[in-house]
């Protein structure tokens, strides 16, 4: 079982200290705990190991854990089932234990080699190999092991005074988050009756998706939204990371159209009392830049989602005018939303060597790019990505820490048979694992005909749609 260090959350904090003098403990969120003893140094460690793994199993996730022993210090990962995995380990400086002062030096204590982790998850306790020579902190291959270096322990313990640990280390304070009970299924069912049940697997990943897609950043972000054919679900993406990320993190969100000429997300979200575009807005910029402007007058430009709860700033629709939004107008237009605004997320148009296309990337944090589950637009996906990539720098970084949202074809529809349904899916799963290896997320979105027409609500999918947007949501908060 391999972790990624980023996945795993950094509370509660929890260290593991192994003193010189043959005494250990383990502190949760301040609170020490202290480990039983052992003959040897590896006795302790196992030990102390056992305490973490009886919290990572009280949490029912990995968890964190600072290590410090007379050999060295760094982070390891433990998991409920008893695997470890090394992030982090430093060793200190290689000293020599002697015996006492009658010891002849045939007796005398042999050098402590220097251990550092392995990558490699350790054997659980329960396996074949004994914990005895299952280490947490284990050695690499060839080297010694600590529980045979350590001997004596009698020298060991005498090398070091006791020393007091400093109040500042201490708190009384309990910061371990509480589990909350279960509130789905059956098991929301029973605690609904009296009966307290955990959470299930599937419940608390919508949690932890939830928390992350809640949590505030230092200043504003800007998530652009690209793909260059045409019906790749660029305008419905836009929509719903907009709604969800304004509605659990309550921050000041707006979308904004930035096609070179005239976009659909107007067509596709509620229209307010006026008919004003990012062209107004330009106009406007000298007096909403300015210090003496209200924050309230940026309503006379957007459209506000009265269910959603995030703002629309529309494209220049007049057809009878010939006007392209420059590169230049979009550093004025970008500078004042972000004022205003603490997440911009921009639709484009299908052209990524337009002057405003370019420009809004210069602009971008994370990049989102949607894709139907069909091959043209798969395609042009990865040209998408690979154009960026090519440019290096800045947009080759973007392209490699993107999300891509593969939705289900849009032309399914719910008559179809289920050998149909079954190819459908097929198809995006193969697009999404053909992505995989080349970005930082890949989310699947299944077909919802709430997404095929008309005006976008996110109250009006399917169950199973908003909780799969909910993830893809989560996969690009992540990247903030």
């Amino acid at each position: 079982m391999s972790t990624t260090p980023t996945e795993v959350l950094a509370f509660p904090n929890i260290k593991a200290i192994i003193g010189d003098n043959g005494t250990a403990e383990v502190v949760v969120a301040g609170n020490s705990r202290v480990v039983p003893a052992g003959k040897t140094l590896q006795d302790l460690r196992d030990n102390a190991l056992a305490l973490v793994v009886a919290e990572a199993r009280r949490l029912q996730r990995p968890v964190r854990v600072r290590i410090e022993d007379p050999e060295g210090q760094g982070e390891l990962i433990v998991h409920p089932d008893g695997n470890v995995e090394s992030v982090s380990y430093e060793p200190r400086a290689a000293r020599r234990r002697t015996g006492s002062a009658a010891s002849t030096p045939a007796a005398a204590a042999p050098e402590v080699v220097q251990n550092a982790p392995i990558a490699a998850p350790v054997a659980k306790p329960e396996a074949a190999q004994p914990m005895a020579d299952s280490q947490p902190w284990p050695p690499l291959p060839g080297e010694t092991t600590l529980a045979e270096a350590a001997a004596p322990e009698q020298a060991a313990a005498a090398d070091a005074p006791v020393t007091r640990r400093s109040l500042k280390e201490t708190s009384f304070l309990v910061s371990a988050p509480v589990l909350e009970p279960a509130t789905q299924g059956w098991r929301g069912t029973l605690t609904r009756l009296g009966l307290r049940m955990d959470p299930s697997a599937e419940e608390l990943s919508e949690r932890e998706d939830i928390r992350t897609v809640s949590q505030h950043w230092p200043g504003p972000r800007t998530i652009a939204v690209v793909n260059r054919k045409g019906g790749a679900n660029k305008t419905p993406t836009v929509v719903m990371l907009s709604a969800i990320l304004a509605r659990y993190s309550g921050a000041a969100t707006v979308a904004w159209d930035n096609n070179e000429s005239q976009g659909t997300l107007g067509w596709r979200t509620e229209k307010g009392a006026h008919g004003r575009s990012v062209l107004d807005l330009i106009d406007s910029s000298t007096e909403l830049l300015s210090p003496s402007t209200n924050a309230a007058e940026i309503a006379k430009f957007v459209h506000h989602q009265t269910a959603d709860k995030f703002d629309v700033l529309r494209s220049d629709e007049n057809e009878e005018g010939d006007h392209e939004v420059t590169a230049e107008e979009v550093d004025i237009a970008h500078q004042v939303l972000t004022r205003y605004y603490r997440l911009v997320i921009m639709d484009s148009g299908n052209t990524a060597r337009a002057a405003n296309w370019r420009r809004m990337i210069d602009h971008t944090n994370q990049l989102v790019v949607p894709v139907t589950a069909i091959e043209d637009r798969a395609e042009a996906a990865r040209l998408t990505l690979q154009t960026l990539e090519s440019r290096g720098g800045h947009d080759a970084e973007l392209a490699r820490n993107a999300v891509v949202i593969v939705s289900e074809s849009t032309d399914a529809k719910r008559s179809m048979t289920g050998d149909a349904l079954k190819r459908a899916k097929a198809e995006a799963q193969r697009i999404a694992d053909g992505f995989e290896p080349f970005v930082r997320a890949v989310v699947r979105i299944p077909y919802d005909p709430a997404l095929v027409n008309g005006p976008i609500r996110y109250e009006a999918l399917q169950p199973a749609t908003q909780r799969a947007w909910l993830a893809a949501a989560a996969a690009v908060a992540k990247g903030f």
